[in-house]
Parts: C-alpha cells; structure tokens; sequence
C-alpha cells in the first residue's frame, strides 16, 4: 500500500524525515518496503498563471500563442500551447524556465515552429496529479497570478509504500497507520475523520436488502444519497489517489477509493436505479451462474462464492468486484452505498480462483472487523455530500449477523500483568509506560492495584486475542532493539550446542581453514538431475519428493544430493571466468522414506512411495539427512612464477575429506568399492569409518561436468554428515606424548596390481602391534622390475614404545610379522 506523506501528516505528523519515520516504523513492525518521491523534484519555477491572450499559430493549426502574466511584476510571459481548451481569462499552472518537470525533463526556452515559447502551461497528468491529459488545467479564478503552485496544490509528495502484514488490516488505512505514527513517535492524532457522521440511523424507505448466508456476511450495511451530480474530483483528491497508484475516474467512484484508503474499509457504489427491484440480497453463488464484473469480463462462479443480486441476478462479486450492470455512470443520479464485512477465506478463494487481484479482496481476505463498515459509511458520506452534492436519505441500512450487532456481548478485558511482561522480555517497563503504549494504540486500559485491565478495539480483535500479544505490543513500540539478549526461562534450557551441532561447525571450519567457500544453495530441484547425474535405474537418488506447490517447474522437487547445486554454482562461476574454484555446502538432502531407510539401513515406517513417477505422494514425509559435500574445479595451487601448478585431483581431494574427518576424530577409511555412475572409474573410492558408509570422494566423469559446462579437473565428495557426527566420540581422548625417540624403518613389497594400498595399510597395522605408531605409502612403482601386473609399494613404518627407547632388536619381530602377514594375506613380496 502507498500512501503519500502529506496525508499521513493531516492526522499525525511527527516531524521527521521521511526515512527516519519509515525507519521507526520499520522497527515497530509497521514495514516500510520503499520510500518514493512523488510529483516535482522541487517546486520552484511552478507558479500560478492568468492567461491574458491567446492567438492561434502562424504555422500549425494546432497551437496556440498566449501571453500570460506570471506575477510579480513580471513582463507576461509568449507561451505556446497545444492544448484544445486553453482560452484567454483562464487561471492556469505554469512552470517556468529552469524548473524540472516529474518525468526529470528541465524545461527551457524554446521555439516552436519558429514562434519562441518560455515556459510550459501544465495539465493534470504533467504533474502526476492524474492521468488527465485532454486539455490544461484550470484553476480557481480567485487565485493571483504569481502564487506558488505548491501552495495551491499538492504538486510533491514523498510516498511511503508499506508491506503490511496479514495480521494487521487495520493498518490498510491511513488512520491505522497514523495511529502507528502516534504510538511510535509520540506524534499528535488528529480525531479520526468519522466521528462527525452526517448520516441518520433507521430503515431508508424504499430500498432493503437480505442477508441468506450470515456466515459469510457478517454485516451488511447500505446508504442511499439522491441528487448526486457526476464529475471530476478535485485536484487534492485525485493527488492523493495518484500518489497510491490509484487512477481517478469520477467523483463518486473516487470517493469509495478515498474512504477505503483512509478507513482501510471498501466500499462499493450502486447506481440505484439500475438496482432491479430496490433490493439486494446477498446469498452463496449457485453452481455455473456467471456475472459481468467491472473489468468487462464475463465471470463463471463456483457454488458457495458470494454474490450480491438484485431482482435480475447477480449484480456484484461480493468483496472482490462490482458487477457492470449496476455501475455509477455519467447518467446516475441516486447512488446506493454498500459497506460491508465479508469472510475473509471465501473471498481469498474467489480471488485466487478467478486470478482475480482488487484493492477490496486484498483487504477483505485479512479479515476486517465489521465495525469498520459504519465508520467507512461516515466519511463516504461527508464526501458525497461535500463532492458531489448529494443529499443523504434518512436512515441506514444495517443487516448484522448477531455476534456483529451493536448490542451483542463485549468481550472480558484482557488482563496484563507487569510481572509477566518483564518474565517475557527479559527486562521490565514501567506500569505507566505499558498504559500510555496501548491507550496510544487505541486500546481500552483500566489500571488496578496490580495490573492493567485491557480493552481490546474491534479493529485489533482478530490479531489481540490473549496476554502474550499485549507484551508483544508493549515490546515493539517500547523497541525491540532495546531487548536483552536472555536465555529462555524454563527448566532445562541451555545455551550450548547440541553434539550434532558442534560436531557440523567443527567439519565446516575444517573445510573454511583449507580453503574453501561456502555456498547454500536451493533445497528444490529438477528430476531431470538424476539423468545429467546418470544416476542408475535403481538409485535411492532418483526417487524425489515431489512438491505440492511447487515454485516453478525447475524447483518442483526436494533435492536428493548436494553434488546438483554445487555444480550449479560451478557453472554460474565458471561462466564468469573463475575457473579455479573449491566450494563447499552443508545443508538438507530429502530422500523417500521407503527407498532411504533400505538404503540407509533404518527402520521403514510404511508410507506409499508413487510407483512409475520417481515421486513420492504428496503425503509422504521424506526422510532428511543432513550432507556435506565440496567440488574442486581447476588448479589447486594459483600460478605463479616460483611455483608449478597442480590441478585438482582424487588424492588432494580425498586429504580434504581426511582433513574433516580427522577433524572429529572419526577412525575412516576409504575403499574402491562400486563406483557412483557420475565418479571417473578408477579415480573415486567410498568413504567409511568401520562398515559404516559415510560417503563418497572422487574425481567427477568428464560427461557429467560437461552437462553443466564445466571443464578440466572437477572433484568432489559428499558425506553424510549425521553418520559422521555418530562415529565421532563424544569425548576424545589424549594420549600422553613421550620423550623416547621413534625408531623409523622402510619396507618395500610387492602385491599384485588388484590390492589396494588402504588394504596393504590395514594388514600393516593390524600385524605391527602395539608398537606400531604410525604407517605410510610413500611411494609407488610399476615396471619391468616388478613384473606385469604387479606393483611395489614403498612403506615407512614408525615404532614407539611409551616407556623406553627401542632398539633394532625390538622392532625386528614387529617387522617380520608385518612381512609375514602380507605375504600370508595379500601374496606380497618384500624386494630388496
């Protein structure tokens, strides 16, 4: 909603700069998405002309020379205009030479087929105070000729545009957003522009209306004004609607628009006598019957839509759109006036279902309090009257639903207790200053002795409802900025992290200390992943949960993997130029409940899985893990003149991964077991800690990184990141450092080609014993020394004793039966 700031500052004017009101009000939840400048830069070079000649052009029958006289003891100033209504005697808006139109255009002297103009006589739409464009504008004759436009008319504006919440349809008005000014800023409110009602209670002779569905009608109330005289609406009045993105059409139509800004209320116009029968009834929509609505379209209702008919059908779309039968035209004389509450879900359905968007349904469908429909009434018709000249009929129609009547039960007083304000906050305020927050609010407040009696307005009855929303209200206004920051009052409550919590700072840190960038990307995918990924028939992976209502179609389904959206950003990056690239991302993957507990080794829970379509039904609960995964694209290492370059590969990603999981002390290891389709083979293994699968490392296969435009060397690797956490201890445990030196020994052996080294380290440190501290590969050779098919494996192994020094004599039968195990076990071979 827009609303521009001189209207604002009619019923509450803080004083202050526009973006330190927008921001307060920002802070007190009132948001302020943008704030615009509306009409003229500066009003300077804009005056009030009388236009003293006019002549036609020498050399275009469309223009006109007129001299006017500008004030101030000016010589009248030659000005060429092409409007068709301008006209010697008339009082016009002129801007002069030098000054700066809405549009950015600095005006400037000129000639104008050979004739010279200085200046430029103004119509409505030059000035954003409509989109009137046909003719100049004529003012006020008694207006002197010189007189500042600013002080005629509101030719600048800063707008607010506000982004109101649901909760607070009271504030889709001016008043109610004056009202937020009041409370936040201390500002003066002005009395609300209802109070002084012209009209009469009492039934309006002739004309009744019927209320079928209660429901979804709470009130109903209608005003009748005869003698009224359709034209244009004054230049204040089509400013303001200009100002809130409203286009002016006529006086009476302008009239419910400026009463339904004001008030925060719509309203809709009847032309009476186009009302068959003088009746309305408001009744549920009969399946398949259509109406013509304003917009010109013929519109197919649904049964239960709400409809407002007269004796010939449907003459309006409750709460969304006026019917053209009955609309206000040139010809009307006698305008029914309909004020109504409606049911806030029924009216966001019609809406939603028609793709139909009107400033009324966006209001209704928040819920608005019937008690808003009589103050809307008041000022509709003190703007009638003023504007159009009607005169109002006796009485008024009021058809409310008996919760809605005026004599209907009050609600209890809400009780609020400053003790629980300050239990709730964290710091406690005033008794007085809780008083005077919601007095400014519009609330009702009887102190006591210990506590404040609250009286909840009707235009805050669908948002106040209980304590805590009182304390909510006392804390945005006192500030919730000025909040400590406090641990939440209850038994149990903590500030520390939870081990699973710990345990995924602690792998993000590892891989932020290594390098590496964090990304997050989308949760939401695209089936067709599981292809570019070349993902097996029967992989867990391709079994998405499907969206409800999804986004669009390429974020119709919850993803299954983190290696889609990190080569997404891979390819936005490398569509730039940044070609070396080491990414990271920890976040949720989404599997089938029934395919992921198989493949995960849980517990099914039975939920359907939708055969055929990949997808599960629309009722089934995915189960979510939470995974870690990274992706390396390019060098390792920068270019630089002292140093060789080295791209990205298995092992330097695998240390990454090793790098983490040292990190939390998880005992892993990886095997080259089956590799994942979109791994290189030969250049990828698994990753497990025990016979726990943990995840997967590898080299990405050349096809897969080309689906996404990615070249050269891309890595990556995926964990599951609760699975890590798991095999993590809880509580690590030291071992003491000794002083007695190690005793270092290498071994070289030959295996065949079809051993692993992790499967020759594994034998090493399961034969070495206790003494055994450490073991590595630290080199690898094939040739004709070793034979076909073969491999030798350079081994340093490290022995350390916690209470002596070892000699050569101590570590030789540790020695022998490592050589004896990997013979055994492995075929191995010790060379040399």
């Amino acid at each position: 909603m827009k609303v521009g700031l001189d209207w604002l500052s009619e019923y509450a004017d803080a004083g202050l700069p526009v973006r330190e009101l927008a921001d307060k009000l920002t802070m007190t939840g009132t948001m302020v998405e943008a704030v615009h400048h509306h009409g003229v830069p500066t009003p300077e070079g804009f005056v009030v002309g009388k236009v003293l000649t006019r002549e036609q052009h020498p050399d275009a029958d469309r223009l006109g020379v007129c001299t006017v006289d500008l004030g101030d003891g000016e010589e009248p100033s030659q000005i060429v205009c092409g409007a068709p209504n301008v006209a010697a005697g008339q009082t016009v808006a002129v801007v002069k030479p030098g000054a700066v139109m809405p549009d950015g255009t600095k005006i400037k002297k000129a000639k104008l087929r050979g004739v010279a103009s200085s200046g430029m006589i103004l119509s409505e739409r030059e000035l954003q105070l409509s989109e009137e464009h046909d003719g100049i504008m004529v003012l006020d004759d008694a207006l002197a000729a010189g007189t500042p436009l600013a002080e005629v008319l509101p030719i600048a504006t800063d707008v607010l545009e506000f982004e109101i919440t649901p909760n607070r349809p009271d504030c889709l008005g001016v008043y109610g957003i004056a009202r937020e000014i009041h409370a936040t800023t201390g500002a003066p409110l002005a009395i609300a522009p209802w109070w002084d009602d012209p009209g009469t209670l009492g039934p309006v002779e002739g004309v009744s209306v019927e209320v079928q569905v209660p429901e979804l009608c709470p009130r109903f109330t209608a005003r009748v004004f005869e003698d009224v005289k359709i034209g244009p609406s004054p230049q204040w009045l089509k400013a303001r609607l200009s100002a809130a993105g409203i286009r002016s059409i006529s006086n009476v139509v302008d009239i419910t628009n400026y009463a339904m800004l004001l008030t925060g209320q719509p309203l809709h116009a009847f032309d009476l006598d186009q009302v068959a029968g003088s009746k309305l009834v408001v009744r549920a929509a009969r399946e398949g019957e259509t109406i013509d609505t304003l917009d010109g379209q013929t519109r197919t209702l649904l049964a239960g839509e709400i409809v407002i008919d007269d004796a010939d059908g449907p003459t309006s779309l409750a709460g969304v759109m006026g019917g053209a039968r009955s609309e206000v035209s040139d010809a009307t004389t006698r305008v029914l006036m309909e004020v109504a509450a409606w049911h806030a879900p029924t009216i966001q359905k019609t809406s939603n279902r028609l793709a139909l968007r009107s400033e009324a349904s966006g209001r209704f469908e928040k819920g608005l309090s019937p008690g808003q429909t009589m103050e809307a009434q008041s000022v509709a018709t003190q703007l009638m009257i003023e504007l159009a000249g009607a005169r109002v009929v006796d009485g008024t129609i009021d058809v409310a639903a008996p919760w809605c009547a005026e004599d209907a039960p009050k609600d209890e007083p809400l009780i609020l207790r400053p003790q629980r304000v300050e239990q709730l906050l964290g710091k406690p305020i005033a008794r007085e200053e809780q008083s005077r927050i919601l007095t400014s609010l519009g609330f009702g407040v009887t102190e006591t002795d210990d506590e404040l009696l609250v009286d909840v307005p009707h235009f805050r009855a669908m948002d106040i409802s209980r304590e805590a929303d009182l304390v909510e209200e006392v804390a945005r206004i006192d500030g919730l900025d000025n909040l400590p920051a406090t641990l939440p009052s209850r038994r149990g409550a903590s500030g520390r992290l939870t081990t699973a919590q710990r345990g995924r700072r602690r792998a993000e840190d590892a891989l932020v200390g290594r390098g590496l960038s964090e990304i997050v990307g989308w949760s939401f995918t695209e089936p067709s992943v599981a292809d570019r990924l070349k993902l097996d028939a029967d992989d867990p992976r391709r079994r998405f949960v499907k969206l409800a209502n999804p986004m669009s179609e390429d974020q119709s389904h919850l993803r299954t993997t983190l290696l889609g959206s990190l080569l997404d950003a891979a390819k936005h990056n490398v569509a730039r130029g940044q070609t070396d690239l080491q990414l990271f991302e920890s976040g949720t993957i989404y599997l089938a409940r029934s395919i992921a507990d198989d493949a995960a080794g849980l517990t099914p829970d039975g939920d359907p899985i939708q055969n055929g379509a990949g997808s599960a039904t629309h009722d089934t609960l995915p189960l979510e893990r939470h995974a870690l995964g990274g992706l390396v694209v390019g060098n390792l290492l920068p270019e630089s003149w002292g140093t060789e370059t080295r791209a990205w590969d298995f092992f330097a990603l695998k240390g990454i991964v090793g790098a983490v999981l040292d990190t939390l002390r998880v005992d892993w290891d990886v095997r080259a077991d089956a590799p994942h389709p979109f791994l290189h083979p030969g250049r990828s293994a698994r990753v497990y800690a025990g016979e726990v699968e943990l995840g997967w490392v590898g080299e990405l296969h050349p096809l897969v990184a080309r689906e996404w435009d990615v070249e050269g060397a891309v890595a990556a690797f995926e964990l599951d990141l609760g699975l890590v956490v798991d095999q993590a201890p809880e509580t690590p445990q030291y071992a003491d450092v000794t002083s007695f030196p190690a005793v270092r020994q290498d071994l070289a052996v030959v295996v065949p080609d079809t051993v692993s080294a992790q499967q020759v380290l594994d034998t090493v440190r399961r034969a070495g014993g206790k003494l055994l501290s450490e073991a590595d590969v630290f080199d690898v050779y094939r040739g004709a020394q070793v034979g076909e098919g073969k491999v030798s494996l350079a081994l340093h192994l490290e022995f350390r004793a916690a209470d002596r020094t070892l000699s050569d004599k101590d570590v030789k039968k540790p020695v022998d039966k490592v050589v004896a195990a990997l013979g055994s076990e492995l075929g191995a071979e010790q060379r040399g």
